[in-house]
This record gives structure tokens, C-alpha cells and sequence, in this order.
């Protein structure tokens, strides 16, 4: 609870921040990625979280790091900032809430599509077609396919599931046929 109040209140500010100089997206875009290479680098993640490791070289690593991906100094020094009060650990949800605060204020909502295999580009333009008129909203679609599926598309935008896959409706249709 504490981590969330904490990464609410960074991820506000980089909010209003992005808004008054005009350079939000670049700001959520950057730090998503920031955040991505903390979770994704296991290395990386046990170097500041030894206490072995003196302030003054985890500072070192994560200025290195924000260089190689080329952040703005605002999102390098707020990465700087989490080190300087042992908050870094929070940085995925700092970026998670970023992202929502930022498609909040642009009226943009995210759906997740998954589908068992690789569909043409013309099918998700329709499919976000749809959707923004169901929701009535920006709609951002983020790919994933999962081949357990067999067939179909789940679609989830926030608490909301669209389940047209075959292996649903196969285990409808098992549940029919043999009743528990």
C-alpha cells in the first residue's frame, strides 16, 4: 500500500510535469522503458538493492543507464531522485500509473487483444474500430498471442472480458454435455 501511495505521487508529478513542458508522452514512453529494463535485468535490480554497493555507484549505474537509453534529464533525474531515497523498486509502478494518469487525461483507454496466432493488420483496425465505438473513447490496442487458444480473440479493456476464443466455448461446450 505504502509502494503505491509513494509511486502514485512520483507518477502525478512526472504527470504534471510532461503536461507544463509540453513533453508528456516522451516522458511516459521513457520512463515505461526505464522501468522495463529494471524488471527485465535481474543484474541490474540486485546492484541497487545491495547495500554493499556505495550510493555514489548505484548513482553511476542509473546515470549510465538513462544515457544509453537516451532519456530527458527530467526522467534521469527523477530515476536519480528514487535512488537518492531508496525508492527505486517502485519504478514499474511508477510507469504503470504514468501511463494510466496520461491515457486518463488524453481519453485514451488500452485493450488488450490475444489471439492464438498473428492476424492482419486490417482485422485490428477494425476490431479498434469497434471498440471506440463501444467505449467511446481512443482505443489503443496491445498485441499478444497465446496458441493455447486454439482459435479466436479475448479482448480485455480494463475489468471488461470479451472471450470469442474456441477453447472457451469448447469448455462450454464440455460443461453441457458432461454436467459435474
Amino acid at each position: 500500500m505504502i509502494g503505491s501511495n509513494v509511486a502514485r505521487r512520483y507518477a502525478k508529478a512526472l504527470l504534471e510535469l510532461g503536461a507544463e513542458v509540453g513533453s508528456l508522452k516522451a516522458i511516459v514512453d521513457q520512463t515505461s522503458r526505464a522501468a522495463e529494463v529494471y524488471e527485465a535485468s535481474a543484474e541490474l535490480r540486485a546492484a541497487l538493492d545491495n547495500p554493499l554497493v556505495s550510493h555514489m555507484a548505484k548513482k553511476a549505474i542509473l546515470a549510465d543507464v538513462a544515457d544509453k537509453l537516451a532519456v530527458s534529464p527530467t526522467v534521469k533525474n527523477t530515476l536519480l531522485l528514487l535512488n537518492d531515497r531508496r525508492r527505486i523498486h517502485v519504478l514499474p509502478l511508477i510507469a504503470q500509473l504514468l501511463r494510466e494518469m496520461s491515457d486518463l487525461k488524453d481519453g485514451v483507454v488500452r485493450a488488450e487483444v490475444v489471439t492464438a496466432a498473428k492476424l492482419p493488420d486490417a482485422y485490428y483496425a477494425k476490431l479498434t474500430m469497434q471498440l471506440e465505438k463501444m467505449t467511446g473513447k481512443r482505443v489503443v490496442i496491445e498485441k499478444r498471442e497465446d496458441p493455447t487458444l486454439i482459435a479466436g480473440v479475448v479482448t480485455r479493456i480494463g475489468d471488461t472480458v470479451i472471450d470469442g476464443s474456441l477453447r472457451t466455448r469448447l469448455d462450454e461446450l464440455r460443461n453441457v454435455l458432461m454436467p459435474n
